[in-house]
This record gives structure tokens, C-alpha cells and sequence, in this order.
């Protein structure tokens, strides 16, 4: 079980609200910013391994390129005092983070860093966090969204899960638990057993529930799970299949397509506190994969009521239903990002799979990925990457990219991966 972690902030030396080093992360092209990271003085090996978490997520993001270490001149001792700068700037790092690791009596892990503009030989920002033994992960990755922060002007995503499908076994036999993570791979759960087939878990915005799909009675039905608690509830039993759920962004509402006996599938929301559901499409194609923009007020979703699947835009209540896709194709899965200004979709033409962002319009897309069989994207929580699934050599992986389509990630698993779902930033 995840502890809260406290967290006191200390009145940190800053500079004015434009620093000599930040990076516009607006640009086409970024180049990444060269940082050195020191290692956090004390706590034995501890304090090695939080400035090494940090600096693997900075770099994974594409923004930010550690220095080797091995080219460090200044071996900092006490991080509390101002570097050398000098030697800093002489192997090009534009910023240095230095960082200490503490053990208080009442037991808990003391972190703090600070982080340095080594060209105007000045401290942008210093924080500490407490925490206890189980979240020093944790503690690295807040330090981490923190100095992507200063250095972007953008919230940053390290500290947060993703809940997707573990997939074991014989691809004619396999295994599918319920699973979650760390966004870095580490620090796996299951939260299914794996006799039933599980699918499509969604985070919900309170950060502490997810909604899924189980095939457990031999008819797929949607469920809610209190991931700290394990709690589970039936969403409802609907006639007929039910698919894709998704919370509304209030954490409210689940709005899914549903098959009735007719043969068509069209989208449905169910309010959880009345348990009311309300029609939202009334077509003779098949509507589905509804998602929420960020504000609630509208849906994106996909229909081939056109002749094949594109994606389409209705008010949340139903009205107004446009469609705003017109490229060459199948589109599938939109998910609207939680900035509001882009959906991103799968994409299949060609004999191919593309991962592909577009705005609100329909206007200005672009493909980000293109490979064999891949599909399912998901937000991370600033809107800045998405994460995947792709089906190669055996079975499917997850895959980040970000908006620039440049940083491809793998994201490591110990067996295969699928219809990953990113959480909000963790409290």
C-alpha cells in the first residue's frame, strides 16, 4: 500500500521568472539540454540511486542529456554549498542538480536538492521531501517533475502509474492479469489473479479507481476497483456486450458502448451515484471508444456509420454529432489529452498502424509512430507523451513517444504488455 508522503517545502534562493537556462519545449525541434547530476550525498547507496532515478527520467523524456559523470571536475562534498561553476561550464552543463539524503530519528528518509544555473552562477530552486523507506522512489520522481518544471514551464509526469494488461503464457493460451506500475516500469502489481480475460483499464481522476472490462461470466461487463483496497464493484449488468469505458473527468460518470440485441453498438453514460444510464448515440453502425475532453463538456468517439470508422465529436449530452477525420484509412481508440488541444487515435491504412495526434477540428494531423500492429494511445498527465502497445516478436509491448514524434521509449515489463491507461500526477 502506497503511504502519502509528506512534503515540506523550503524557501529556496530563486531566480526571476525568466532564467539565462530553460527550454521551450513549443519548438519543432528541442535540443536536449546537457545537466550534470550529482550523486545525493549520505544515505549510503540511497542517496546514489534517487539521483540515478532522477536522472533516468529526465532523460528519458528527450529534453535533458546527463553528463557522464565520469566527466565531473568538481566532486561536490557538501551540496548545500555553491559549486564551482567554473568547472561546471567548462563541460558544458547548463544546469547541475546536487542533492543530499537524510534518515531522521523518528525513521523516516529525508531528500532534498537543489538546482543550479551554472551559466548565471545562480540556485534556481531547493526543496526537501520526507518519506518513509517505501516511497524513495517516489521522492526521486517528484524531485525529478520539479526540476522539469523549472527548467520547461511544464508540469511534469514522473510521478505517476500506469495500469494495463500483463499478458503470460502460450499466445493460443495466454494469461491476462490486471496490472499496474510505475511509468518507468518499475515496481509492478497485479491486481487481477488471471482466470479471466481482463481488458481496457482506465484511471479514474480521483487517482484511486480504475474502470474495466472482465470476462469472468462469460459476457464482457464493466467493473470499478479501489486499487489500494481492492475493493470491486459491478458497474452495471447491461444486455448485450458492453465496451471501452471511460470515466468523465469529474470522476462522475462511465461512458462506454454497449451492443443490444439489435446489433448495434451505440454510447451510453451511466452516472455511478444514481446508477442512471443515458443514450447518448442512436445509430445503425457501431459507435464506440467514447472519451471525455478535459472539461466534461464534450465526447470523441468513432463510428463507421460514414461506410468505415472516423472519428467523430458530440457535445457531452449527445448533440451536435461531426465528424472530423476525412484522412485516408480506419481510425480507432481517439483519447482526448488532458490539455484539451489534441485527440490522439490509432490509425490503420496501408496495411499499417500509425499512432497520430489531431486538433479538436480534425485539422493538422500528424503521425507520431507507424509500425505493425500497434494501437491503444494514452496521455500522460501534462499532454507532452503518449504511451502504446505494439505487437512484435510474439506478443505486445508498451511504447512512449512524445509529441515531437522524435523519443521512442521502450518501457520495460517482465512479460508482454498491452492497453496501458496513464494516471494522473499521484498526490
Amino acid at each position: 500500500m502506497i503511504v502519502a508522503l509528506a512534503l515540506s517545502m523550503t524557501a529556496a534562493a530563486t531566480l526571476p521568472a525568466r532564467a539565462l537556462v530553460e527550454l521551450n519545449v513549443n519548438k519543432g525541434n528541442v535540443e536536449p539540454l546537457p545537466i550534470a547530476i550529482t550523486d545525493f550525498q549520505g544515505g549510503d547507496a540511497l542517496g546514489a540511486e534517487i539521483s540515478g532515478i532522477v536522472s533516468a527520467d529526465l532523460k528519458r523524456s528527450g529534453l535533458f542529456a546527463p553528463i557522464d559523470k565520469s566527466a565531473f571536475i568538481e566532486k561536490i562534498s557538501n551540496p548545500d554549498a555553491t559549486p564551482r561553476f567554473e568547472d561546471w561550464k567548462v563541460i558544458n552543463a547548463q544546469a547541475l542538480v546536487t542533492g543530499s539524503v537524510s534518515k531522521e530519528a523518528d525513521g523516516r528518509v529525508r531528500a532534498q536538492y537543489r538546482l543550479w544555473d551554472t551559466f548565471a552562477g545562480q540556485q534556481m530552486s531547493g526543496e526537501q521531501f520526507f518519506a518513509n523507506d517505501a516511497n524513495t522512489r517516489r521522492v526521486a520522481h517528484i524531485i525529478a517533475d520539479a526540476i522539469y518544471e523549472r527548467l520547461t514551464g511544464e508540469k511534469g509526469y514522473f510521478d505517476t502509474r500506469v495500469v494495463f494488461i500483463d499478458e503470460s503464457g502460450a499466445k493460443n493460451a495466454r494469461k491476462k492479469r490486471l496490472a499496474i506500475m510505475d511509468q518507468d516500469g518499475a515496481n509492478v502489481r497485479y491486481l487481477s489473479n488471471g482466470k479471466s480475460i481482463v481488458l481496457t483499464p482506465r484511471f479514474s481522476p480521483n487517482r484511486q479507481e480504475i474502470t474495466y472490462m472482465s470476462y469472468e461470466s462469460g459476457q464482457p461487463k464493466v467493473y470499478l476497483l479501489q486499487i489500494e483496497t481492492g475493493q470491486r464493484e459491478l458497474v452495471g449488468d447491461f444486455p448485450g456486450m458492453t465496451f471501452a469505458p471511460r470515466f468523465s473527468p469529474d470522476g462522475q460518470k462511465v461512458i462506454m458502448s454497449l451492443l443490444r440485441d439489435d446489433g448495434n453498438s451505440n454510447i451510453f453514460a451511466m452516472d455511478l451515484r444514481s446508477r442512471s444510464t443515458t443514450r447518448l448515440t442512436n445509430s445503425t453502425a457501431i459507435d464506440t471508444s467514447p472519451s471525455y475532453s478535459p472539461d466534461g463538456s464534450k465526447v470523441v468517439f468513432t463510428s463507421d456509420r460514414g461506410g468505415r470508422a472516423q472519428i467523430y465529436v458530440m457535445g457531452a449530452d449527445g448533440s451536435g454529432q461531426t465528424r472530423i477525420s476525412f484522412g485516408d484509412g480506419v481510425y480507432s481508440t481517439p483519447v482526448w489529452s488532458p490539455r484539451g488541444d489534441l485527440i490522439a487515435f490509432t490509425k490503420q491504412t496501408a496495411g499499417e498502424f500509425q499512432i497520430g495526434v489531431m486538433r479538436v477540428d480534425g485539422s493538422g494531423e500528424r503521425i507520431l509512430s507507424t509500425g505493425f500492429q500497434q494501437e491503444g494511445p494514452t496521455w500522460a498527465p501534462n499532454g507532452r507523451v503518449l504511451m502504446f502497445f505494439r505487437d512484435s516478436a510474439g506478443g505486445p509491448k508498451l511504447v512512449s513517444v512524445d509529441l515531437t514524434g522524435r523519443n521512442e521509449q521502450s518501457i520495460p515489463t517482465a512479460n508482454f504488455a498491452s492497453d496501458p491507461a496513464w494516471s494522473p500526477l499521484l498526490e
